[in-house]
């Protein structure tokens, strides 16, 4: 194999299967990137057999060929190589020559043929999104999956599709994102792993081009153009989202998005030093007052509000409320209230298609 192909360019594609790649892998042809030259194009695929990126990128070929290059070594070197022109050669004993102006490295790789194949997607069921919006419906979600796996179906967020109606579903037992749009798509349900979702956000660009999306009974594959994301797909019935949602409630707040994630930010402050991040709401006479208690003092926010329906006092952990309050994008929500032991449901008002729900704690726990 010989190529020639710009530093930057390289260095950028690099970058992105290496988002693929786990550094914890047992396997070593696994720490390698798959290089393929052919008909003047570049193909690298990182892969951690549980998630794979191939993408695409123009460059000179001289001669075809392909071979596995250890993904930290050749990341190193073409970021620090001069942007300049890189030439890439390879042997039949899996050396590789690689120069850029005053520049030479020779380090040794691995044969390709040990390289697993990426599993085939054909089009089974699919459809279409645009990129910003799929960027989005992750922002808005994928924060509130579980960390811990005693519980690995909620490590991933669920995607449904019912009569073209999609839904993005996460929850970790203690607040619940969703996300709606539409979709021209077969019914279908899978959950997709947290992590996916993550480097499919960061690979995505600002361009208005479609996502196209398919799925089989055990992956999910995003084809973004150049790059190619292919997914194992989490098994496990997931929770019934639909049945947490209550759209009754007994009081609701009408507050500016900003001034209420502010006085919460500077209450947490306090919350931090004392038990589980607490802060508690009192909310009466169109006022909330948010106050929080540590071994090394208190503080007191209050703000101006909007309530219809009865008063209330209601404490939560202030980072799973914040969380939620800084993805959205609507300068004004609604916090509907049941009692102090139902969760809360914070809706946009800009924004039908987002809910956000967070459970509060026992009053005993804050006192």
């Amino acid at each position: 194999m010989k190529i020639k192909i710009g530093q930057n360019i390289l260095s950028k594609y690099i970058s992105i299967v290496q988002k693929g790649i786990s550094s914890k892998t047992t396997l070593p042809i696994l720490s390698g990137i798959l290089v393929e030259a052919y008909e003047n194009k570049l193909q690298l695929t990182g892969t951690d057999l549980e998630l794979g990126i191939e993408t695409k990128l123009d460059c000179e070929v001289i001669e075809e060929g392909k071979i596995v290059i250890t993904s930290r070594i050749f990341g190193d070197i073409i970021k620090k190589l001069p942007n300049d022109e890189v030439i890439i050669t390879t042997d039949d004993d899996n050396n590789i020559h690689i120069s850029c102006s005053n520049s030479e490295f020779n380090i040794q790789g691995h044969s390709a043929e040990e390289y697993p194949e990426l599993p085939y997607i054909d089009n089974e069921s699919s459809f279409d999104i645009p990129k910003d919006l799929l960027k989005n419906m992750i922002r808005q979600t994928v924060f509130a999956t579980a960390v811990e796996e005693t519980r690995p179906i909620l490590t991933g967020a669920l995607l449904e599709i019912k009569n073209n109606d999609l839904a993005l579903v996460a929850l970790d037992g203690y607040r619940l994102a969703l996300k709606k749009s539409k979709a021209d798509c077969e019914d279908l349900k899978v959950v997709i792993p947290s992590k996916t979702l993550n480097e499919v956000s960061r690979i995505l660009d600002e361009e208005d081009d479609n996502v196209n999306i398919k799925f089989t009974t055990n992956h999910i594959l995003f084809d973004l153009g150049d790059t190619i994301i292919n997914s194992r797909l989490l098994e496990g019935q997931f929770l019934n989202y639909k049945d947490i949602i209550r759209e009754e409630y007994t009081s609701k707040v009408t507050v500016k998005t900003n001034n209420i994630k502010q006085s919460i930010e500077r209450a947490s402050l306090l919350a931090r030093e004392g038990r589980n991040n607490l802060v508690k709401f009192e909310i009466k006479d169109n006022k909330m007052t948010i106050t929080s208690n540590s071994e090394i003092g208190n503080v007191h926010e209050e703000l101006d509000i909007e309530l219809e329906g009865e008063d209330i006092t209601i404490a939560f952990n202030s980072k799973y409320i914040l969380d939620g309050l800084k993805v959205i994008d609507s300068d004004i929500i609604n916090m509907n209230f049941i009692s102090n032991v139902n969760p809360c449901i914070i809706k946009p008002v800009e924004d039908e298609n987002y809910t956000y729900l967070v459970l509060p704690v026992r009053l005993a726990e804050v006192n």
